[in-house]
């Protein structure tokens, strides 16, 4: 009797769980051509798992598709798809990287901060002068006179605060002179400069173009030429040159 009974639970148990499989099976196979129905569509995996209403793993919906021959219409569709979603990463790791570099930027600026407060003594920011010149300006002693050029607004303009700051300046001794492309506007050019360095339009010698850019536009709108600068002083270079030297032989 307990046999009957054991054999019987058995037949109950195993016939259940081919119920189960079965719907199962069936739920599995519907899905499978629902999502096959909607890739032909051109549906994207993210808008088939939604549509179906099932969380299937990304790894499952390619398994399913793989080698499905999609119409030239789906095709377009998941291609523009790609195109969009690439964007959007690019986009979304263009910005993770600025608020970094923003973030890395800041530190750098808040442990040198108080640099700026010991340049405004007169002897160090000499010192930084002659640096400045000695790397980028003119260093021919027979001219004995200052020529700085660069391309460097920045460059151009801390030269000429230090200059300033640091000499007492006859404003009627500077001259300049741009270097530039052949197809800049000169006038342009000059007025962008005089804005920088606060010298006059009347004080530019005439620009200097470099003949082997005729004929050859200028890729990077954003170059402004060369600005040099020519400080009619013998003794501001003497002083800056011999300041070099004292720092070379008598510094750390």
């Amino acid at each position: 009797m307990v046999f009957y009974q054991s054999v019987s639970v058995f037949y109950h148990t195993v016939i259940s769980l081919s119920h189960g499989m079965f719907l199962w099976y069936n739920k599995y196979n519907m899905s499978k051509l629902e999502v096959i129905r909607l890739r032909k569509q051109g549906k994207t995996y993210s808008e088939i798992t939604k549509e179906v209403g099932r969380d299937i793993p990304k790894g499952t919906l390619s398994y399913w598709c793989h080698g499905l021959n999609l119409p030239l219409k789906a095709r377009m569709r998941l291609t523009a798809a790609a195109k969009r979603s690439t964007q959007k990463a690019r986009i979304l790791a263009l910005e993770a990287n600025r608020g970094k570099r923003e973030k890395y930027l800041k530190s750098v600026i808040d442990r040198n901060i108080h640099l700026a407060k010991v340049a405004r003594d007169k002897d160090t920011a000499k010192l930084m002068l002659a640096m400045l010149y000695l790397g980028e300006g003119g260093k021919t002693l027979q001219r004995a006179s200052l020529l700085f050029g660069n391309s460097n607004p920045l460059i151009i303009g801390l030269f000429l605060r230090l200059l300033r700051y640091c000499y007492l300046i006859d404003e009627r001794k500077f001259r300049c002179t741009l270097q530039c492309r052949a197809d800049q506007d000169i006038r342009r050019l000059e007025r962008f400069w005089s804005n920088i360095t606060n010298i006059p339009p009347q004080q530019f010698y005439k620009a200097q173009i470099d003949p082997r850019t005729k004929g050859k536009v200028t890729k990077n709108k954003n170059y402004k030429g060369v600005c040099r600068i020519d400080f009619f002083s013998a003794d501001i270079f003497t002083d800056l040159i011999k300041i070099a030297e004292l720092v070379y032989n008598e510094g750390p």
